[in-house]
């Protein structure tokens, strides 16, 4: 990034924030604040160690963003006694908010060199379900921010009391689960007593819990998999079966004939109908336990220091605004269409590409970026001068 490209952004950043109105996040003047401002080279320099007071004073957050003009604003996950105090040892913790941060750099099946931006972020939202689904269902936080970080992903905040004083281990033990546990099969497993029935002696049932957890998650891949097979001619549904390793045509065969006739059974997650079953489900569960696991990065929810992307700022090495979305619009959300700050957009500027091909932005369809001086609209040219792809001309 050149000087003239620098000092563009900088003030068309400044400008972003005088037009803007941002608010801090529950118990600002207890968290430490940060901020990369827009320093000449390559290398970045992180201010931190502030109060609340120290950027927002008597004013607001928006004065002094618009005065600093910085690349990237953040704020702690921690709460302090003195959030400006220069060493964490003197600052007082209080408590933390729980984080998970979702980068597509670190998804599994995603190669930054190979994947596009918009696919990168699309599997991203993926992810993104995934984790929620994990919060809301298996943990009972029904209230979690999402927030798109204005880069390769999404960041999620829990703010509720009881999480405020959990330590690092009991951290980590969350995110172990949430990336899925090193357990047993048979660690899922309830077991139930069988009586009546004219029978002598009570027997028991193995059961996959239904209600949630792991086990649910196992189970519900067992009931798709039945309802799959009894939609299927019989000889579609054998050769489904003896995909799996190990299944051969007797396995698949009283598989088949348990999907239909203990279905009941089946749905209400009793796994003891056949042996056959419990094999299939057996490699359902490895396979859940491979692919449903939420990749957060570990080391941002165990760090009860953490700072974290600031909402309503700008991300600068994108120029897209760090998005809060409310839960009920995350389906619809498109990053590179909703996150574009409005002050630019509708304005064309003289930019120089030096990293031509193809991008997305601004909809869904994708075009062509040609190779040097050009006037693009505003919004395309900061984003494309803020990942390096094109310097500022003079107009």
């Amino acid at each position: 990034m050149n000087e003239r490209t620098r000092t563009y952004l900088s003030g068309r950043f400044g400008e972003y924030y005088r037009r803007s109105d941002i608010e801090g996040p529950p118990a600002s003047n207890e968290r430490e604040w940060g901020h990369i401002p827009f320093t000449p080279g390559d290398g970045t320099t992180m201010v931190r160690h502030q109060s609340w007071f120290d950027v927002a004073g008597s004013g607001s957050i928006t004065d002094f963003l618009a005065r600093e003009q910085p690349r990237h604003v953040y704020h702690s996950v921690g709460r302090y006694d003195d959030p400006d105090a220069s060493r964490m040892g003197a600052k007082g913790w209080r408590g933390a908010d729980l984080v998970f941060d979702l980068d597509a750099d670190h998804l599994p099946g995603v190669d930054p060199e190979a994947t596009s931006y918009p696919e990168m972020l699309a599997a991203c939202k993926e992810a993104l379900f995934a984790l929620l689904d994990f919060l809301e269902g298996d943990f009972g936080f029904t209230d979690p921010t999402v927030v798109f970080s204005g880069g390769r992903g999404y960041h999620v905040h829990v703010r509720a009391d009881r999480v405020q004083e959990l330590g690092r281990d009991q951290r980590d033990e969350i995110v172990e689960y949430v990336r899925g546990p090193d357990v047993a099969f048979e660690d899922l497993l309830r077991t139930e007593t069988v009586e009546g029935l004219g029978l002598k002696n009570p027997t028991q049932k193995r059961m996959l819990p239904t209600e949630g957890g792991w086990g649910a998650r196992v189970h519900r891949h067992l009931l798709d998999l039945v309802d799959e097979l009894r939609e299927l001619p019989e000889e579609e549904a054998l050769a489904r079966l003896q995909e799996f390793d190990g299944v051969g045509e007797g396995k698949a065969t009283a598989t088949l004939r348990a999907a239909t006739d203990n279905y009941d059974q089946l749905r209400e997650g009793n796994i003891d109908v056949h042996a056959a079953v419990v094999s299939i489900a057996k490699r359902l569960f490895e396979q859940t336990l491979a692919e449903d696991g939420a990749p957060i990065d570990e080391p941002v929810t165990t760090d009860i220091n953490r700072l974290i992307r600031l909402p309503g700022s700008l991300h600068g090495g994108s120029g897209l605004v760090v998005t809060e979305i409310d839960r009920g619009d995350l389906d619809d959300f498109r990053p590179l269409r909703d996150a574009i700050p409005a002050q630019f957009r509708g304005n064309e500027i003289r930019v120089d590409v030096v990293d031509p091909g193809p991008t997305t932005f601004g909809g869904e369809q994708g075009f062509m970026i040609e190779g040097g001086k050009q006037a693009v609209d505003e919004a395309l040219g900061v984003f494309l001068m803020a990942r390096g792809r094109a310097e500022k001309v003079a107009e």
